[in-house]
């Protein structure tokens, strides 16, 4: 009987020893996985923010280029009929967003259906410019003008909406 006693007298500190430390174990290696998975959210920040940065840039410059007043601007309107215009700025605003169309992936849906939005509205502008020409306005400049007026009666102003979602989904990392 002494002997069963004398055993449990060694046996008893020595596992409270190991649960104590058992518990000193499992608490350093929790806070080394904290530590571990900070410092990758730091990589990773220190790595998609530039890009972040980049895509947004991007789709700025995507949504000023497609502004009616740029787009008209950048097209070499005198000596083009109307519906050569016409097919001139559809088919740069489709390169312009086929061209960006890999900056969604950086942007919440919200954002990128706000750019889509905007692109559709330029192409509905345009497409109501040449709609609005009467008999004999076939010249660029004739349907530059009807952009332009087109432009001036839309109430809503897509762009200038996407705009604002893209700088305020980036102000959220600063």
């Amino acid at each position: 009987m002494d002997y069963l006693v004398d055993l449990l007298k060694i046996l008893l500190p020595a596992g409270a020893v190991l649960y104590g430390m058992y518990l000193v174990v499992v608490s350093f290696l929790s806070k080394e996985r904290e530590k571990m998975l900070v410092d990758l959210k730091t990589q990773n920040t220190q790595t998609i923010l530039p890009i972040r940065l980049q895509a947004a840039e991007r789709l700025c410059l995507l949504l000023e280029r497609i502004t009616p007043n740029n787009l008209v601007r950048r097209a070499n309107v005198s000596g083009l009929s109307a519906a050569e215009l016409h097919s001139q700025l559809l088919a740069e605003v489709r390169d312009e967003f086929s061209h960006n169309y890999s900056q969604q992936v950086y942007f919440s849906d919200e954002t990128w259906e706000a750019v889509k939005r905007a692109i559709e509205e330029v192409t509905t502008i345009v497409n109501l410019g040449r709609q609005s020409l009467s008999e004999g306005q076939d010249s660029g400049m004739d349907l530059a003008k009807a952009i332009f007026s087109v432009s001036m009666e839309r109430k809503s102003n897509a762009i200038a909406f996407a705009l604002k979602q893209v700088k305020s989904e980036i102000n959220i990392y600063f």
